[in-house]
């Protein structure tokens, strides 16, 4: 791969040798009483909650925090459910991993300033909904682990 042509998100470590730079953002399938708390982006998709890791942050804790600034909740990271690389725009990708979580707390649930809107939904109504395949595969795995189907 010419120096030229590369994509911005690869990076060259040795001559010849290319790897991926990206960030890494950590989301969570939240289980809230058998149904999934979903937001909507500035793209008029529905995404899981969660956001960028920080330097010095794990996984866990990133999106535990992540989870409690957009939907109001504390809930902790179970299992990793799923992971891939998400093209945002041809030249911008990010790696994700998706959590599965359980809430079982008192709070209520309402969304922050970075999302448009909050919605809540059964499992059997995600694949309908204007969302990448990868999250819906996600929150998919998450149901047929906690025997939603």
């Amino acid at each position: 791969m010419l120096n030229e042509t590369r994509p911005p998100f690869m990076v060259e470590r040795n001559p010849g040798y290319f790897e991926y730079w990206l960030p890494v953002s950590v989301k969570m399938v939240v289980d809230h009483d058998g149904k999934v708390p979903l937001l909507m982006n500035e793209r008029e998709e529905w995404e899981l909650p969660g956001g960028k890791l920080d330097q010095g942050e794990t996984p866990e804790g990133c999106v535990r925090r992540e989870v409690r600034e957009e939907l109001n909740l504390t809930v902790d990271a179970q299992d990793i459910v799923s992971s891939w690389v998400y093209e945002i725009t041809p030249v911008r990708h990010v790696f994700l991993v998706a959590y599965g979580g359980v809430y079982s707390g008192s709070e209520a649930i309402r969304y922050s300033h970075e999302h448009k809107k909050l919605g809540v939904f059964g499992y059997d109504e995600v694949p309908a909904l204007n969302m990448p395949d990868p999250y819906k595969a996600a929150i998919r795995k998450w149901g047929e682990r906690l025997n939603r189907y």
